[in-house]
């Protein structure tokens, strides 16, 4: 799609996620948690596809949206795809077209309507293998795909690097969970940080296994 273009879309979604993005700094590393990614089944300028609208965290409480519901509107193309996650955003004109009618399927993975931001940021996240991402977690409202600004050399911040990280924030005892190789990030001079178990066992360490 040609960016910043305004696309009408539509369809059936197939589930939605938290939309963050993650900067890191050798071994510190910041969220921004800007809202939620509708995943849909459908139609987007014409041609049918499947493909991820970002909207704000004010129009998932006004909606409710979960997998299931046929929804529509428009949005744009973003101009770097590389530092977006959503294949369409600045997502306007929404409408629930019609509510799912069936309950969700018992879990994994998790259908229903995704909670608030806040409840994101508290939970804490654990690595979440990429490919386990793509075959069982892509529509669970506990998976998120993070687009990832590494700065290399912290007294030069404008050299950055971009890579695509994948998380957990659902329940420890999940069967389809699977963490993956330890991730690196770069440093200045080449040197390299290896996030090791530990970071993710300290940041869900306020829940138990079923939490």
């Amino acid at each position: 799609m040609i960016a910043n273009v305004k696309v009408s879309w539509s369809g059936i979604l197939a589930g939605v996620q938290p939309r963050i993005d993650l900067t890191r700094s050798f071994d510190q590393r910041y969220h921004n948690y800007l809202g939620y990614l509708l995943i849909v089944d459908g139609e987007a300028g014409g041609e049918p596809r499947t493909f991820t609208v970002r909207i704000g965290p004010a129009a998932q409480a006004r909606h409710g949206f979960r997998a299931g519901d046929r929804v529509a509107g428009v949005a744009h193309a973003p101009a770097d795809a590389d530092a977006e996650a959503a294949d369409l955003y600045k997502a306007s004109a929404l409408k629930l077209l019609e509510r799912a009618q069936s309950t969700p399927p018992a879990p994994p993975p998790w259908l229903g309507v995704p909670p608030a931001l806040e409840v994101y940021r508290e939970r804490g996240h654990r690595r979440l293998d990429a490919h386990t991402y793509d075959a069982s977690c892509r529509t669970c409202q506990w998976g998120c795909r993070m687009a990832v600004a590494m700065i290399v050399d912290q007294w030069n911040p404008s050299v950055v690097r971009r890579r695509w990280e994948t998380f957990c924030y659902g329940p420890k005892s999940c069967p389809l969970h699977r963490a993956g190789p330890l991730r690196k990030v770069p440093g200045r001079k080449g040197m390299s940080y290896t996030e090791e178990d530990w970071v993710d066992e300290e940041a869900t360490a306020g829940r138990g296994a079923d939490e």
